[in-house]
């Protein structure tokens, strides 16, 4: 899911050396959490128009 969720944000954001992805340990659901940081500028990129981005980015990984 990482190299997924990446791969995703690579073609957003433009300094790519800023992302950076930490994975939460599953909980007692079976969830992942992965936490996303981008650079202070590409962080519109990310979230988009009202977050459709972010929640297009969310329900597809």
């Amino acid at each position: 899911m990482k190299e997924l969720l990446y791969a995703i944000v690579e073609g957003l954001v433009t300094d790519k050396d800023a992302i950076q992805i930490t994975e939460d340990e599953v909980n007692e659901e079976g969830v992942t959490v992965l936490h996303l940081t981008v650079a202070p500028d590409d962080m519109g990129r990310v979230i988009g128009k009202q977050g459709r981005i972010a929640k297009a980015i969310r329900t597809s990984t």
